[in-house]
């Protein structure tokens, strides 16, 4: 979600909406859907997720915790991230919202091999995570090609308290990570709204200032870029390779 001063024509992006998000501004919303169920689907759908499972319970983790502490384990002297060179994932299983708004696309995965193991498991979950990141990146930059000027993002909800989510989109996109004092960001939207209607704050502005701080900020890991540049090559192919084959089968 972005916002203008003026009204921003995106392509595949929903908006501009005025004064939809933030009075006196245009909102545009661009999106990915069901990303948590993606997430889900790759990993409980995986041979080694039964063993994943066991293990997580005797630690009284979440899956995804121990999945994050996993990766730590086996990335042994090189970046986390890295660990996915050859594995890639283009994410529209439930079709493209943005920027591409086209409910036929399917998801794709490139890198499979025979191995069925936790390791194996760990990585296409983390290769799940940074295609997440990519088609945010995506957006991003189509936004910005429509006149948009992104500097930093904000996340809230509840991928935003995985810290892998939150540093591959750090990474990825190349911009600061901001994370709400507030884990519960919606209840405090909610809030602000309240505490306007009720005259306590003269303006949205002014109660958003007020009633919203900043938790923590996760800062881009400059010396990964050249490697998540490519990523981003590769994650375009990825697409541009699909409306190939589809032209093929299509060919009368």
């Amino acid at each position: 979600m972005g916002i203008s001063k003026d009204p921003i024509f995106v392509p595949g992006v929903w908006g501009p909406y005025f004064s939809a998000m933030v009075p006196g501004f245009w909102l545009n919303e661009g999106g990915q859907s069901v990303t948590g169920k993606l997430i889900d689907h790759m990993v409980q759908g995986h041979a080694a997720f039964p063993e994943l499972q066991a293990k997580a319970t005797a630690r009284c983790q979440s899956v995804y915790a121990y999945l994050n502490s996993h990766l730590d384990l086996i990335k042994k002297a090189q970046p986390v991230g890295f660990l996915t060179v050859d594995l890639h994932v283009w994410p529209d299983f439930h079709g493209n919202r943005s920027p591409l708004a086209d409910l036929t696309l399917k998801g794709m995965v490139t890198g499979l091999t025979l191995s069925q193991d936790l390791d194996d498991l760990a990585i296409l979950y983390l290769a799940t995570v940074q295609a997440i990141a990519l088609g945010t990146r995506f957006i991003k930059e189509a936004m910005e090609a429509a006149g948009h000027s992104i500097s930093t993002l904000f996340l809230c909800g509840g991928l935003s308290k995985n810290p892998l989510f939150v540093q591959m989109h750090a990474d990825i996109t190349g911009m600061p990570v901001v994370l709400s004092q507030e884990v519960e960001s919606v209840l405090v939207g909610a809030a602000i709204l309240g505490a306007c209607a009720s005259g306590d704050f003269a303006s949205v502005q002014e109660a958003m200032a007020k009633m919203s701080k900043v938790g923590k900020v996760v800062f881009p890991r400059q010396e990964d870029k050249k490697y998540y540049d490519k990523k981003y090559q590769v994650f375009l192919k990825l697409v541009e390779h699909q409306m190939e084959y589809l032209a093929i089968m299509n060919d009368d």
